[in-house]
Order: C-alpha cells, then structure tokens, then sequence
C-alpha cells in the first residue's frame, strides 16, 4: 500500500511540476521577475527529486545479492536524502543568492505585467491537485497520527518527501504572488526581491527537515511501539518460549523488518522440540507484523543470575571468560 500510493503521490507531482516550470520560465524570460525566476527553478528541483525518488524506488526492488544479502530496501533511504540535498542547493541556496542579486540590482517589471500573476494563479492550481492527491494517499497509513508525528515516523521516505515539497511549493508561490504583486503596485523590485528570499528561507528550511529525518533512517530505526508489543505477545504467548532474554529490531527499508531475539527454552527440550517452537514462534511473528520478514532466534536457557551479571544468557550455557578477560575482571576496582 505504501509503495502503490508513493508511487501515485510521486508521478501526480512529477507532471504537475513539469508543467509548471514550463510556465514559470515563460513569465520569467517575459517580465524578468527573480521571484519567477526562482519558483522555475524550485519546479525543477521538485521535478528532479520526484525522479530520483522515483529511481529510488525502482532500485530498492533489486534482488539481495552475496555482497548485500539483506537487499536493497534502503536505496529509498538514499535517494530520499539526495533530494534534501538537492533542494537545498538547487532550490533554496539558488533563490537566496538570486534574491541579494535584485536587492542589490532591483529592476521593477516593466512589461506583460499581469503574466506572472496569471502563471502563480494557475501554478497554485495545479500544485493544490498534487497536494491533495499527496494528502489522500497518506491519509490511507497515517492514521490518527498529527502530520508532524506521520513525517517524523513514516518509514516510507516518498509520502512525507512529496507532501513537505507540495506543501512547500503552494507555500513559495503565495510568496512569489506577494513579491510580484508588490512589485507591479509600487514598480520597486526591491519588493520581488524578498518575494525571492522568503522562497529561498522556505526551501532551505524544508530541505534541512528532510535530511534529518532521512539520516535517522539510513542510521537504522527499529520497530514502532505498537509492532514491538505484538512481536513480544507473538514470542510469549505459546508454550515454546518462557520468555525473551533480549531482543532488537531493525529496518532493512520501509517495508521490511529484522528481528533478532534470544528466547529462553525448556531446559529438557530436545533439539528437535526446540527448532519445532522457533519455528511456530517465527510463524507468529510473520502473522502478527507481516514486514518481519527476516528473524533470527536464538534459543537459551535463562538465568537470573546470568541476566544481573549482563551475559544475557544462562551461566551453564554461557561461553566462558578467556583467560585475558578474567585478568581484566581481577583488576577492576571493587571486584
């Protein structure tokens, strides 16, 4: 579902973009405005991470290979993260240094006056479609999360990214309308100026929320809260498994999580009765979380004793200290 409504979300602001950077530098190479200028090479950046994101996705879908074993899942991640980079040089540097160019050199806009306010006015349009298509398609995963709390904890990089573009692109208009407007009732382009500017803030601003939370996801997320539980009722909840001695998640790309757990087991269980209730433990935990798709169990027998001295495991079946490390131990202050 994620990948199906990013993808929809991706092309409807890919050609609604396209169709607006024609327009935009229309107005641009007829009235010169920087404000045009800059929104026509805002629309092209957009047009641009909308393919890598694109790309992104095609890439991810790879098969896993002996070099990458767990996939390519995270190929999203990247592409995701080169769009910040991209819309904060490509758009919001461009704009900045655009914007001190006419404040310094301002030129008021002295011909087809009324163009660039028809071009923002239909590009208000067009992006306004985009946005609500962006809207529907995570309205379908969001849930009853806020919006801040959906682009901080989406682990699909495309829904927030196009949203956050979309949003800032209706944004940067209304701008752009407000420096060109300004600029045709007073005739200075000092106006068109910080039109130019208050874009370049925008996408500055917007690029660097995206890096963040992109960095989080290259670092590697774990599972939510909700998924966590229901992966810990899935291991306990059946006669294999006593309990979990410890247990971390991790994920491989936006729809496919690692588990890694080691369970405490009968001690009297045969080999055979054990790898009988990893596997019914395993088959629960795909029924309960279906993106836990790769999980590794490790069977154990716990020990309290074990657990407060940190072995996490149980001290009959603990790996014992080499020789270099019971040296250290004897030398530690208090042991």
């Amino acid at each position: 579902m994620s990948a199906e409504g990013g993808t929809k979300a991706i092309i409807a602001a890919l050609l609604a973009n396209v169709g607006i950077a024609i327009t935009k530098f229309i107005a641009f190479a007829l009235t010169g405005s920087s404000s045009m200028l800059a929104e026509s090479i805002h629309s092209v950046a957009d047009s641009g991470n909308q393919g890598l994101l694109l790309l992104g996705g095609k890439r991810a879908k790879r098969e896993a290979t002996p070099q990458h074993p767990f996939g390519y899942g995270r190929e999203r991640y990247i592409y995701a993260f080169i769009v910040s980079i991209v819309l904060f040089s490509v758009g919001g540097l461009f704009a900045l240094y655009e914007a001190y160019h006419k404040y310094e050199h301002p030129e008021a806009i002295t011909k087809y006056h009324w163009v660039p306010i028809g071009v923002l006015l239909i590009a208000i349009t067009l992006e306004s479609f985009s946005f609500r298509t962006a809207i529907k398609e995570s309205n379908q995963l969001r849930g009853k999360q806020s919006w801040v709390k959906f682009i901080r904890r989406a682990k699909a990089p495309e829904l927030p990214v196009v949203l956050l573009e979309d949003f800032g692109a209706l944004i940067g208009l209304v701008f752009a309308l407000f420096g060109v407007s300004m600029t045709l009732v007073t005739g200075d382009g000092r106006w068109d100026a910080l039109g130019t500017a208050m874009i370049g803030i925008l996408l500055v601003t917007i690029a660097v929320v995206l890096a963040i939370e992109t960095k989080s996801l290259l670092l590697g997320e774990g599972a939510e809260s909700h998924d966590l539980a229901a992966i810990e009722r899935a291991v306990t909840e059946g006669p294999e498994v006593e309990r979990i001695i410890h247990m971390k998640t991790l994920y491989l790309g936006p729809e496919e999580l690692m588990v890694a757990a080691k369970v405490a087991v009968m001690a009297c269980e045969t080999a055979e009765e054990v790898a009988r209730g990893i596997n019914a433990v395993e088959a629960r935990i795909r029924a309960a979380v279906p993106i836990a798709r790769v999980i590794y169990l490790e069977p154990d027998i716990y020990s309290a004793a074990a657990e407060r001295a940190g072995t996490g495991s149980a001290a009959p079946t603990a790996a014992p200290p080499t020789q270099d490390a019971a040296d250290e131990t004897a030398e530690r202050p208090g042991s």
